[in-house]
């Protein structure tokens, strides 16, 4: 079980100790878990020794996996466990070569927002004893607490608009890269979402910024120069320092972050000759903004459980 929950002292991030993810987890530790992320947003888990279904287990518990997107890079008759990598096997990458480059918010473009992501670190780069390929977060809870009173009263009840698009044409455009544009038939297949400005928190029920660099493009309920002008702002606003978290990883560690309360953006400060090899769970939040589902699944917290400390 949960021995303990360790809080970075940073504004996101804690370690989970005392619990192998290879094994089915109690109702008190998945409750646990939901009120760990709910109050810091980035768990690790350190130290695991997974194989792709364990992993794929694990994440499932919290709500439907998303399998990859682009229908290859993942584990062998497994499309659920996606590879992040820079590794070439018979001339092709194994995996997403530049996948999370850049500030942005995973599957807000998507009409079922995601929830989780859940990356196991099979293989980190070093260079000269130096950890690299660090992944950043941004607290999006303290930044919509920190907005002026006047500007969330302007913003009450806005929309915004997420396209797919916007983050791929981004990262296509980077020297070096190997997307392809999109075709029609996968911008069909993948249209812009509108969301909530402001959505609240289903575990903490505190209201949380959701407007990401990557992926916004429209603020609905202003004009195009206005909306342009209010979500540089709103972008800036979010990535200021004080809201950020860096996570360097270790081979074995098990990460997990809330992408209703955080942002992410993966570090590219690696050569294509120092392999880095991740696999990831995407879950969505088709669950977890069931208040029924959070309320049972709270329910089963042992009070004289793991403690933070």
């Amino acid at each position: 079980m949960v021995r303990a929950v360790e809080p970075s002292g940073q504004i996101l991030g804690a370690t989970v100790r005392g619990l192998d993810l290879a094994k089915p987890l109690s109702d008190v530790d998945f409750a646990t878990i939901l009120e760990a992320l709910g109050r810091h947003g980035v768990l690790r888990f350190p130290a695991q020794q997974l194989e792709a279904t364990e992993l794929r287990d694990f994440s499932r518990r919290f709500g439907r996996i998303q399998a990859t997107l682009t229908g290859r890079h993942h584990e062998p008759g497994m499309p659920e466990v996606g590879y992040l990598s820079n590794i070439i096997e018979n001339g092709e990458p194994i995996g997403i070569t530049d996948a999370g480059q850049d500030w942005h918010t995973d599957m807000s473009y998507n009409e079922t927002v995601g929830f989780l992501n859940v990356l196991y670190a099979v293989k980190v780069p070093r260079r000269d004893g130096q950890v690299l390929g660090a992944t950043m977060f941004a607290n999006t809870q303290a930044a919509y607490e920190d907005l002026a009173p006047e500007l969330k009263a302007r913003l009450e009840g806005a929309t915004a608009t997420h396209d797919f698009n916007k983050f791929w044409e981004n990262m296509r455009t980077r020297p070096g890269s190997l997307r392809a544009p999109l075709s029609a038939e996968q911008r069909r297949r993948r249209p812009p979402s509108v969301h909530p400005l402001f959505l609240t928190h289903p575990i903490t029920g505190r209201r949380v910024l959701y407007c990401n660099p990557g992926y916004a493009i429209r603020i609905n309920e202003l004009d195009e120069p206005e909306s342009d002008r209010m979500l540089e702002t709103l972008f800036a606003h979010q990535l200021q320092p004080k809201y950020q978290y860096t996570h360097r990883w270790t081979e074995g560690d098990v990460l997990m972050w809330d992408h209703i309360g955080t942002l992410h953006n993966a570090v590219a400060d690696y050569r294509p000759d120092e392999h880095r090899l991740m696999k990831r769970c995407q879950v969505m939040a088709d669950r977890i903004f069931e208040p029924a589902f959070v309320r049972e699944a709270l329910s089963a917290a042992s009070p004289a459980g793991a403690t933070s400390r």
